[in-house]
């Protein structure tokens, strides 16, 4: 399955994830950044392979949809994914490999995600989006609020996954 984002400015491509993608995986989170952001982030080849086979077990299960984010020229730019947590609820997620950053390639990927996810092309019938993120991070809230996803409630620190205080923004289908 691939997606194509509705509104083209550079090519760019959603698709499952495959076991060629891990040099690209690997390379992508040795950026410190994307490491103190995301709760848990492949080390080395061997947890970027496990990481592989969740996103895969994931699309079968129909309890994890994953996609690399890719640029027309086979490049991997991100990720972004729905995990179902609850009935009709999923938790969104995303991240951008360094070079992709601040040029609206989390924005454009977690939208049509979004839109796909509270379409009726899931197994799943998701009804309700979360998207998670640190207080801190302040791009996340922006690319939240862009995709129309709707600051719900500030989060309490629970460590030692989440140290920090976080947002909860929510998307459910337009006119809910």
């Amino acid at each position: 399955m691939t997606i194509t984002p509705a509104v083209p400015q550079t090519a760019l491509r959603l698709r499952p994830w495959r076991p060629d993608d891990l040099p690209a995986l690997v390379a992508a989170h040795r950026d410190p950044v994307l490491r103190r952001r995301l709760i848990a982030s492949p080390a080395d080849e061997a947890e970027a392979r496990q990481w592989l086979d969740a996103q895969a077990a994931g699309w079968k299960s129909a309890t994890r949809f994953g996609f690399a984010v890719v640029a027309e020229d086979g490049t991997i730019l991100g990720h972004v994914g729905m995990k179902v947590v609850a009935a009709g609820v999923a938790e969104a997620g995303y991240w951008t490999a360094a070079q992709a950053r601040g040029q609206g390639i989390a924005t454009r990927a977690l939208e049509t995600a979004s839109q796909w996810a509270l379409g009726a092309q899931t197994l799943v019938r998701l009804t309700r989006l979360d998207l998670l993120h640190a207080e801190d991070n302040p791009a996340s809230c922006r690319v939240a609020e862009k995709c129309g996803y709707v600051l719900h409630d500030l989060l309490p620190p629970a460590p030692p996954a989440f140290p920090a205080r976080g947002h909860r923004h929510v998307r459910t289908p337009r006119g809910n």
